[in-house]
């Protein structure tokens, strides 16, 4: 392979005189594959150290590094989150489309997994109507579609975010598991910190701001 111990000492053993040493000769190469040992150390550095100025390919700590210089703090490698993972938020994030409704759908979706529920009420499409122009339902129903809307309330919205479906606490069971139980088994008090690769609400509602359009309201809660 390219660039290994073996490839660079034949490579030094092809430069050096062609009838200086015979065919087989255990102290040249002895001492030509020391000499390749380092050489071969290096030329695996060099080609890390290249795949670390692209995000694509880039890896372990240094991910978490160009995520702190495009983002601060606000963007940062969850718990356990594999580097494939990882590199897929951080380009998702770069290249975000913000400023739309859309891109509120898409952040949230994306950071829980979970699209959200958006309303505006000046927005006729969210509301609906009891009639159209041509004397048709306007696609509203109590208790079944359409809310009410409100021209008093212009550039704001409201948003319901659903925090993600987690997956517990290892090596922690929950109440009527026959693993756990008052002084027996995997059973303990905890709180939502302790949940591997939690998204927070504050992630949430940072997510949110984010990407929502300037001079705009968007009214969020949070929901499981």
């Amino acid at each position: 392979m390219t660039g290994d111990q073996q490839d660079i000492t034949g490579r030094l053993r092809a430069v050096l005189p062609t009838h200086w040493f015979p065919d087989s000769a255990p102290l040249l190469e002895g001492v030509l594959s020391g000499l390749a040992s380092g050489w071969a150390s290096i030329y695996s550095l060099l080609q890390y150290v290249k795949a670390q100025t692209r995000i694509t390919t880039a890896s372990d700590i240094w991910l978490d590094v160009i995520a702190l210089d495009f983002f601060g703090s606000r963007i940062a490698r969850l718990a356990n989150q594999s580097d494939d993972a990882f590199r897929h938020r951080i380009l998702s994030e770069i290249f975000r489309e913000r400023g739309t409704r859309a891109a509120v759908i898409s952040a949230l979706q994306d950071l829980t997994g979970r699209p959200p529920i958006v309303f505006e009420p000046a927005r006729s499409t969210d509301t609906g109507g009891y009639t159209t122009l041509t004397g048709g339902g306007g696609g509203v129903a109590y208790g079944v579609a359409g809310g009410w809307g409100s021209l008093s309330l212009p550039y704001q919205s409201f948003i319901t975010a659903y925090r993600p479906m987690g997956t517990g606490i290892a090596t922690v069971a929950g109440w009527g598991d026959p693993a756990g139980g008052y002084g027996i088994g995997a059973f303990e008090y905890a709180d939502l910190d302790m949940i591997q690769g939690q998204v927070t609400d504050d992630a949430i509602y940072a997510a949110v701001a984010d990407v929502l359009p300037v001079a705009t309201i968007g009214w969020t809660s949070i929901v499981n």
